[in-house]
């Protein structure tokens, strides 16, 4: 048994002990103030607040993206751009989620959810290989805000890029799922670093370990009632379809504080609705057992014992959530593999030009995915290797160029051609590499049945040439 499937199989297991079955009545939270000595009027020690405002300013930058004209508004889209991503002194509106019909936002600017806060504080910032350029994590989406602000509407037809959807699913990596699994769930938990019988900070009426617990859940982006939801429902309220699931409080509007369904958590949902998975409601309880135990501890510091036991509870978040992107890019690599036949059998140009824009944008989301799995606590080694040479720095294009690097000033360098046959046998070698290394279960748009039938034709193709 590969060494990777092995350690799925005993997180998997892992898993199943420790999280247990989430049921309809398992909410996060409130939970009790537990601090020693404090004397403010706060009664609920819940507080990730912080990482919803990022949150928003994730879905805010992801529409911003595709706001430009092709070059005229660059300057400034760049500099709106950058607010969302790095920070402003502003009180910054919400681009998105807005309120849609019925459907009703509570707050309208950041600074109600949460004030002060960045994206870019928050990034990963280690080396990002699956990016041209020798970059680092925050070069890397710096490079993809300057390009976006220059395109048509976030899309580059010549080097097939998706603006839009390239800063979010990386982002959905490089800062939710960075901070949470190699941050709060990782050297927080250490027994010196944020202990529990401290408050997090001066005035704070949570302890050290409480606040670091909830910060990771916030990043995860499930609502506190999550699991009175199915993966249809909350699938649907992601999409802003569902007010009365989501309406907890049933006060006719949606908080984004508690109440609503970001990316990780959509993206976990949207796995689940096969019913091979059960991302979800698994990593939920994961969350809320390891909540009910620091609490427990009554703003003592945590035992040794303690602390093994919390360090299940974030593996089993960890494998769970490293899963779930794998699953996105499984999914997407399906999507282009998909598109690339409707690209070679377009009746016209009009059909074929409408072909090639789902592909770039479903090229974007799973070059995103991939981006966003090599963000994390783990070192995915040769894995990250043959998954950037199989999906490249760009898509095959159009002329059957394919983006190969970026010159002094930024600019996408395209000096190879690559056949459209050979990269769809791509696309299936890297649902295979996942299926393989990370154990996908729900695999969506599966198509590595054709993977045989597909090698072999290319492989009798090359011969013939060659006789």
């Amino acid at each position: 048994m590969p060494k990777n499937t092995l350690r799925s199989s005993v997180l998997v297991l892992a898993s199943l002990a420790l999280a247990g079955t989430a049921t309809a009545n398992d909410i996060y939270g409130p939970f009790p103030v537990t601090l020693k000595g404090y004397t403010g009027d706060k009664t609920n020690t819940v507080s990730y607040s912080g990482q919803v405002a990022r949150n928003v300013l994730h879905d805010s930058l992801k529409k911003l993206a595709g706001q430009g004209d092709g070059g005229a508004n660059a300057a400034e889209l760049e500099a709106q751009m950058m607010k969302y991503f790095a920070g402003s002194d502003e009180d910054l509106p919400i681009i998105a989620p807005v309120s849609k019909g019925d459907f009703k936002i509570k707050q309208t600017t950041v600074n109600q959810i949460s004030k002060g806060k960045n994206i870019s504080g928050k990034f990963y910032d280690g080396a990002m290989p699956a990016w041209p350029g020798n970059m680092t994590g925050k070069q890397v989406v710096e490079h993809m805000i300057k390009m976006a602000a220059k395109s048509n509407k976030g899309y580059d037809a010549e080097n097939g890029m998706d603006w839009g959807q390239l800063i979010s699913k990386y982002t959905m990596g490089a800062m939710n799922y960075n901070q949470a699994v190699d941050n709060y769930l990782d050297e927080k938990l250490g027994a010196d670093n944020k202990p529990n019988n401290k408050p997090y900070s001066d005035g704070a009426a949570y302890t050290g370990k409480e606040h670091s617990w909830d910060e990771a859940f916030g990043y995860w982006g499930a609502p506190a009632h999550a699991m009175a939801m199915d993966a249809n429902q909350a699938y649907n309220v992601a999409k802003m379809k569902d007010l009365t699931t989501a309406d907890a409080n049933l006060d006719g509007v949606i908080d984004l504080k508690s109440e609503y369904v970001f990316g990780p958590a959509y993206y976990a949902a949207g796995a689940d609705k096969s019913g091979k998975t059960s991302y979800m409601p698994t990593m939920f309880k994961a969350f809320l057992d390891g909540r009910k135990l620091i609490t427990s501890a009554n703003g003592e510091a945590l035992t040794d014992a303690q602390r093994a036991q919390l360090k299940g509870y974030a593996s089993v978040i960890e494998e769970n959530w490293e899963k779930v992107l794998a699953e996105a890019t499984f999914k997407y690599a399906g999507s282009v593999y998909k598109d690339i036949t409707k690209i070679s059998q377009a009746a016209d140009d009009e059909a074929k030009a409408k072909a090639y824009r789902d592909y770039v944008k479903h090229w974007g989301e799973l070059k995103g995915f991939a981006m966003a799995l090599q963000s994390g606590k783990n070192n995915l080694g040769s894995t990250a290797v043959k998954l950037n040479q199989l999906i490249g720095y760009g898509p095959v294009t159009l002329n059957n160029t394919y983006v190969t690097g970026v010159d002094a000033d930024g600019n996408f360098i395209r000096d190879r051609r690559r056949t459209w046959s050979d990269y769809r046998l791509q696309m299936l070698q890297t649902q295979k590499l996942l299926a393989d290394t990370i154990g996908v279960k729900a695999r969506a748009n599966d198509a590595t049945g054709d993977l045989a039938a597909l090698a072999d034709k290319l492989n009798e193709q090359t011969t013939a040439e060659t006789d």
